[in-house]
């Protein structure tokens, strides 16, 4: 900072004084589940744990509009014309009007200013940096505001999808059409001809959606071939049949429907008596040979016998032509027993991709190298998504795929380099490089919504005992394939010549007009180590989201994508020349790299310390963080401060980062806010302690009388309040003549907030029934600022981890144990109103009455309170009504 500037002569930005958390949360469940809606750019490719937009574009509303002088708001869809209703005059007046509209944030009514969200805002002279750019949700979001973006990341594949997303406002979409059409008539007719069964209704052909294969092995004992089936289902019944199941039957091989795929069944072609759920394949990855019972490791066996083999075994279809001619759905669209011909045309495909030579310069022939992601068990240590898939036999990229993938993808690769423009070619290559998450044999297929899944729906290499075969280019329906990846890039590059803005009023969603100014203007992306960034005293807003621990190693899994966009783009950019993403610089946890906490932290702050030397003297910082205990809280804050900055305010967001099955670190997302500071004075800890005690005591009560919000997110607020005290006296707090570290604060400060909460285990129980996907993470964030601890709902079986996390809801096996012992014990003292309402819910859901125990324990306003509250969140009226329903509870 300049010597002799004061900090506070700088101006204080919206977002420091308030955040409309709840307005952003209102969009954000919205638009998570339907990002294609909302912002299609952001589906063009897949980048992990992307921000939402809307998030983005909330903080850059509060954080760039600092100076109404600067500031110029029109109404979407109106060209050029300054928006009216903002004074008599809005030409001459709308900047005294956003001026108000700043001047009334603050904490307790923070939403003035968020009129303006869905309306065309332009800000002047702001330069924006994210040097951890990832997906480039900042960079895209503080486009649309006029201001000028630069990006950056160590990794190649964030750069590719962050550069085609800023570039797609300044691409005509006539053009890529035209590119798009250029390789459909160059090679779909050739991949497409290699994707087409017998119809089971004539003699014509139909299209194939998805070919089914199972992995082979031969038993160790008899030599009888083992297929690797956990299961005998293949999907759900639709359409006419939605009430029953498709199935495999193991006898015959037919694909044959059923009632229930968990009873005995009977299979329509052969009469073969089975139990569909029960396969040969059992829990701790082993096989059961159905010859002779012998029980084997399944990755013993592959190492042993050098691989396995690949059986097809059903295919799901589609026939245009029984369509076009009237025929019901079930018949037109659905799965069948594969013939000689499909076993003849996948040879044909082998065939032709073993005479390919020219075509394999189009695959990548690299080594997987080894990974926490895929060869854990070479390396000691700990992180989410451990897996060793070079012991299951994947030594390189391209044993990822069979034959007739590698034959249409690289016949598709090739087709997409003969085009001339070399934007064209990308944002192609971008959509073929999507289309990967669904074409490979490392998806599977989800029976019970009769879709493929896509590689990623863990947070690691999963390879599937049952892999599923995508049709690369694409028929009417199917998700993944190329084309239906075109559609969605197609999609993208619209949005951004032409964005629009979500919205919601009086609870119903709004569209927005067409802005008129396209994203990414003024952009600029390089791929580097942030710690070699040159800038210096250059930019307004660092705008972020940086690493957490080793909750991703985001180079490991984009391996699988860099290797095939390397195929194109190692001729002209140099960071796609190395055979793998950067690693060894990802400012990450991670064994492979022999990277533990510590090393992480030390990063971290030497990234702070970059972007501190980039930012304007008066500059601000705001970046997502992944909150997880106050051990995490108190190396984030002396990271912050050791490198100069002050944390002026913290928010909590429910926003999305995608819900990872395997691996999810943490749930809780937090904005938080930082400037550089020089200015520091000595504080005893005691005089410290009693200024935070009342600023936490004066939060809570301000946030508690004038917003709904829950517990947890009031305890954000009220930590970043807390440590914005401390960030003023950082490094010169004494307690008993030592200094305190941030930690040692941060450790006190948890424990100022949780005094004299009056909200104990069934208020935070309540909370967890109302979260989407509750985790421990939840219980973890809803207990701080409360009586409850998570000993305390795990003591009372209200969750239990030991077969993934579960609630303890009233049929809950052991919360029912839990609750049965202490009613048949020595009394009801030991009952609480939770226990008994959930007693009575599980006997009224099997009959039993419960009317004498309504009357034994009697119902007083805590009890019927607190039953409205669980009908409320469960949307299950029956705990109220056991209490006062005589028709209900008199069996």
């Amino acid at each position: 900072m300049s010597e002799g500037l004061e900090d506070r002569d700088r101006k204080e930005l919206p977002i420091e004084r308030g955040f409309p958390i709840e307005r952003v949360n209102e969009i954000a469940e919205k638009e998570g589940r339907a990002k294609m809606y909302y912002r299609p750019i952001y589906t063009m490719h897949k980048w992990w744990a992307r921000r939402l937009g809307c998030v983005f574009r909330a903080v850059s509303l509060y954080t760039l509009l600092d100076d109404p002088e600067k500031v110029s708001v029109y109404e979407p869809g109106h060209e050029g014309g300054t928006l009216a209703g903002y004074g008599d005059d809005a030409d001459s007046e709308s900047d005294l009007d956003v001026a108000s509209l700043l001047e009334r944030v603050d904490m307790t009514d923070p939403e003035s200013l968020w009129e303006l969200y869905p309306k065309d805002v332009r800000i002047e002279d702001k330069k924006i940096l994210d040097p951890f750019m990832g997906g480039g949700t900042s960079l895209v979001e503080a486009s649309r505001f006029g201001a000028e973006v630069v990006g950056n990341d160590l990794n190649p594949v964030a750069w590719f999808v962050t550069k085609k997303q800023l570039e797609a406002g300044q691409t005509d979409v006539e053009e890529l059409e035209g590119a798009f059409e250029q390789v459909k008539e160059d090679v779909a007719d050739e991949i497409t001809q290699y994707y087409k069964t017998p119809c089971p209704n004539s003699d014509h052909d139909a299209d194939v959606m998805y070919n089914f294969w199972v992995k082979e092995l031969d038993c160790v004992s008899c030599g009888h071939t083992v297929p690797l089936f956990k299961d005998y289902r293949i999907a759900a019944g639709r359409y006419e049949n939605d009430d029953k199941y498709n199935v495999l039957c193991p006898d015959c091989g037919s694909v044959t429907l059923v009632d229930d795929w968990q009873s005995e069944s009977v299979c329509n072609d052969c009469g073969h008596d089975f139990v569909p759920k029960e396969g040969n394949v059992s829990r701790g990855g082993k096989y059961n040979c159905p010859d002779c019972g012998q029980k084997y490791g399944i990755k013993d066996a592959i190492q042993e016998q050098d691989g396995y083999d690949l059986r097809l075994y059903a295919i799901e279809y589609y026939c245009e032509c029984c369509d076009d001619s009237g025929k019901n759905r079930a018949a037109y669209k659905g799965y069948k027993r594969p013939q000689e011909a499909d076993e003849e045309l996948f040879e044909k495909a082998k065939e032709e991709w073993k005479q390919s030579k020219e075509l394999r310069n189009y695959v990548p022939s690299v080594d997987i190298r080894p990974g926490w992601y895929t060869a854990s068990t070479q390396f000691e240590g700990s992180a989410p998504g451990a897996h060793d898939i070079l012991q299951y036999g994947y030594e390189e990229w391209a044993d990822m795929y069979n034959d007739r993938q590698l034959l249409a993808l690289s016949k598709l690769l090739q087709s997409i380099d003969k085009l001339e423009d070399d934007n064209l070619r990308e944002f192609l290559l971008l959509c073929f490089s999507e289309s990967l998450n669904y074409n490979s044999m490392m998806i599977g297929y989800n029976p019970a919504y009769n879709k493929a899944t896509n590689i990623f729906k863990t947070n690691s290499f999963d390879p599937p005992i049952t892999p599923l075969e995508n049709n690369v280019w694409g028929s009417e329906y199917g998700t993944g394939t190329f084309s239906a990846m075109w559609e969605m890039v197609k999609k993208g590059v619209e949005y951004a010549n032409e964005p629009t803005e979500r919205y919601i009023s009086d609870g119903d969603t709004h569209e927005t007009p067409p802005f008129s100014q396209p994203i990414g203007e003024e952009s600029s992306v390089t791929c580097n180590d942030l710690r070699d960034l040159e800038y210096e005293n250059e930019f307004d807003l660092v705008l972020t989201d940086p690493p957490y621990y080793d909750n991703i190693l985001y180079s490991e899994l984009s391996d699988y994508f860099y290797v095939w966009q390397r195929q194109l783009l190692k001729k002209e950019f140099e960071w796609f020349n190395p055979t793998a993403t950067p690693r060894a610089k990802s400012i990450v946890s991670n064994p492979a790299e022999n990277k533990d906490v510590k090393i992480f932290e030390s990063e971290l702050k030497e990234g702070f310390e970059s972007i501190h030397t980039a930012l304007k003297d008066d500059g601000a910082l705001a970046f997502t963080y992944h909150h997880s205990d106050s051990e995490s809280w108190g190396e984030l804050l002396e990271a912050l401060c050791e490198v100069g900055f002050e944390v002026t305010a913290t928010h909590p967001v429910s926003a999305d980062i995608e819900k990872f099955i395997q691996g999810e670190a943490v749930s809780f997302d937090i904005i938080v806010v930082a400037r550089p500071t020089t200015e520091r004075t000595s504080a005893s800890w005691k005089s410290l302690r009693r200024d935070i005690y009342r600023t936490a005591r004066r939060t809570r009560k301000q946030l508690e009388e004038n917003r709904e919000l829950s517990r947890g997110d009031i305890g954000v607020m009220e930590m970043g309040a807390c440590f914005r005290e401390y960030s003023k006296h950082h490094g010169k707090v004494q307690r008993d003549g030592e200094i305190m570290s941030a930690k040692e604060v941060v450790q006190e400060i948890y424990g100022i907030i949780q005094e004299a909460s009056d909200i104990g285990v069934e208020d935070v129980f309540i909370d967890l029934l109302d979260s989407p996907d509750p985790s421990f993470d939840d219980i973890n964030k809803l207990c701080r600022g409360t009586n409850a601890t998570p000993e305390d709902l795990k003591e009372m079986c209200l969750y239990n981890t030991d077969d993934g996390f579960e609630l303890g809801t009233w049929d809950n096996e052991k919360r029912r144990a839990y609750i049965e012992e202490r009613t048949n014990g020595n009394g009801d003292e030991h009952l609480s109103n939770l226990d008994k309402l959930q007693f009575l819910r599980y006997r009224y859901e099997k009959g039993q009455a419960v009317q004498n125990y309504v009357d034994k324990w009697g119902v007083d306003d805590d009890l019927r309170e607190l039953a409205g509250r669980l009908a409320d969140v469960t949307g299950d009226d029956t705990y109220t009504r056991v209490l006062g329903d005589r028709d209900i509870t008199s069996y």
